[in-house]
């Protein structure tokens, strides 16, 4: 075989390689015969200089970027915080309840609701205050937000997994009604009025992973 042959086929095993490659992992996936020194040499002589250079570590060959333009690769990123299993309990209990109030998350639940918790859903906008329920105290209730749509991959509530899936994944541990239907975020139940403007917010988040 020819050795511009050799070398797209080394080219095309490194570039899909999960690490870097010996000359005997290499002679091992190519024809007999292949002249694979030959080969590497060329290439790491054709890709010098370049933005990505063929690079020999350790006895082992891979494709890298340039030392000299490592500065590009930098990238500064908020670390996505991990919710709590309680925190996730919670959110499934509004996702399939809302609109729910605190005394009602506590009652499915069984466990007291940490206001931190609430607060830690409010505060990474998964969940948001939706109105004030019609009755003594006019307790705040709560729903979802587009952001929770986002962050789980679904293009409606229509789209989140059934109660069973959910029970599964140790997402849904809950009794949900026969009758139960996905409900609408965006609707103002009968039995709920809309928020006043004095209604935002302000977040006592305690650490993710408390009750």
């Amino acid at each position: 075989m020819s050795l511009a042959d050799t070398e797209r086929e080394i080219e095309a095993l490194l570039f899909a390689a999960a690490g870097p490659l010996s000359e005997a992992d290499l002679v091992k996936r190519l024809p007999e015969g292949a002249d694979v020194p030959a080969a590497l040499a060329t290439l790491a002589e054709r890709y010098r200089g370049r933005g990505v250079e063929l690079a020999r570590v350790a006895e082992r060959w891979r494709f890298q970027t340039a030392q000299d333009l490592a500065w590009l690769m930098t990238d500064e990123r908020e670390e996505p915080r991990r919710l709590s299993r309680a925190a996730q309990e919670t959110l499934a209990i509004i996702a399939y309840h809302q609109p729910v109030t605190r005394a009602e998350i506590e009652s499915v639940r069984g466990v007291q609701a940490s206001r931190g918790t609430l607060d830690v859903l409010l505060e990474l906008g998964l969940v948001r205050m939706r109105g004030r329920r019609r009755t003594p105290g006019r307790p705040v209730t709560y729903g979802t937000t587009d952001a929770f749509l986002e962050h789980y991959g679904l293009a409606s509530l229509a789209d989140m997994p059934g109660a069973a899936e959910m029970r599964v994944a140790g997402l849904l541990n809950l009794d949900l009604p026969a009758d139960f239907a996905v409900p609408d975020p965006n609707a103002i139940s009968l039995d709920e009025d809309p928020l006043d403007d004095g209604d935002a917010p302000e977040f006592h988040t305690d650490y993710l992973g408390k009750e």
